[in-house]
């Protein structure tokens, strides 16, 4: 064998054993990774993946499936490397499909009958909690297997039902949009049992709500408030923090809300015509105070909000199906630093040597 094509052999040996060595990860992601469900008409359901820590660069978009209407919520399992979202399809038919994080390709598609929202999934991966849609009449959620789309049960209690949530300790949480006086109630079903109880009542129908880490407090939007109401899981009290100072005219129903991960604030997102995101000191859960009130770039309202796993940013997104983008600020400072594309079904995907680690959350829960 020649001299030059021994150092060639032993050069390109060398860079195999640095290659072999180094961390691995997963093709074209980071090890923080932020999976956004897209919104807007152009490429509405395919997920565009950002590279957290290298100032949110957009990684890659995955193409998805066809015919997506309305995106309706967002789920992930580290245990399985799947990816769930719920969107109405064209013809008003409630879907979800699964996609497979490690190599992008879509596991399953399917209709989930009568319909489906913003649904949550269980620690282990395997089963889904789908609510069957705030327009709809169906007074149960329906539990999907996870790994091949099959409704295996119906948990009655309300009908319209919209967020499901799954906190770090559990329960399952559900609010409904009924407008038959159910709708006044946070509802707590039992993953082993299926047995529903509930909070209330409140002082109207609720909306989107937040839970702490211990499930000890929610937070809630409701209905004509112009404020939350905050809510001790363990004793049934209730307080009602208001927003001063706040637009003229009926506050509707506000949207996001969500805690720190460190559980010291909640922010909350105001109409779809205020521009305003109001951040609640929460030292005190059951005495919030505001103190401070950011305004968004787009100058228009927004929907909804969720933060990355370790409390970094903020994510603050548009109106629904809206083509502004999803504002990201500085959780700390409180200060705007990017924008990315419209979305507002994103959750945080971590790896480590090209596994997954820990997925965040679509909801804005407490991980203190």
């Amino acid at each position: 064998m020649k001299p030059k094509f021994l150092m060639s052999l032993c050069s390109l040996f060398g860079l195999f054993s640095i290659t072999a060595g180094a961390p691995a990860q997963t093709p074209s992601t980071a090890a923080r990774s932020l999976y956004a469900v897209n919104q807007s008409g152009a490429d509405r359901g395919s997920v565009s993946v950002y590279d957290i820590e290298a100032g949110h660069r957009l990684i890659k978009t995955i193409k998805t499936v066809p015919n997506i209407a309305d995106v309706r919520g967002v789920a992930a399992s580290a245990v399985t490397g799947r990816l769930y979202v719920a969107y109405q399809d064209v013809s008003g038919v409630g879907m979800v499909y699964c996609l497979n994080v490690y190599d992008d390709t879509i596991g399953w598609n399917r209709a989930v009958s009568p319909g489906v929202d913003r649904l949550a999934i269980h620690p282990d991966g395997h089963l889904l909690y789908v609510p069957t849609w705030e327009g709809g009449s169906a007074d149960y959620i329906n539990v999907v297997d996870a790994e091949a789309g099959d409704v295996v049960r119906q948990v009655h209690f309300s009908n319209r039902s919209h967020d499901t949530q799954y906190p770090l300790s559990g329960p399952i949480f559900q609010e409904t949009k009924a407008d038959d006086g159910s709708g006044h109630y946070l509802y707590l079903i039992d993953p082993d049992s299926y047995a529903v109880s509930r909070v209330g009542p409140y002082s109207g129908i609720l909306g989107p709500y937040a839970v702490d880490s211990t499930s000890n407090y929610a937070a809630n939007n409701v209905r004509d408030l112009w404020g939350m109401q905050v809510a001790n899981l363990k004793t049934g009290q209730i307080m009602t923090a208001s927003i001063p100072d706040h637009p003229a005219g009926d506050a509707g129903l506000l949207h996001g809300i969500g805690w720190t991960p460190d559980q010291t604030e909640i922010w909350q997102v105001s109409s779809w015509s205020d521009p305003h995101v109001y951040i609640w000191d929460m030292r005190n859960p059951m005495g919030p105070i505001l103190k401070e009130k950011l305004i968004l770039r787009s100058g228009r309202g927004s929907h909804w909000l969720t933060f990355d796993i370790k409390g970094d940013y903020g994510y603050v997104a548009p109106n629904k199906n809206s083509s502004d983008g999803t504002e990201i600020f500085n959780a700390r400072t409180h200060t705007s630093v990017s924008v990315i594309g419209s979305s507002e079904d994103l959750l945080e995907i971590d790896f480590v040597n090209g596994k997954i680690s820990q997925v965040g959350d679509q909801y804005g829960i407490g991980r203190r």
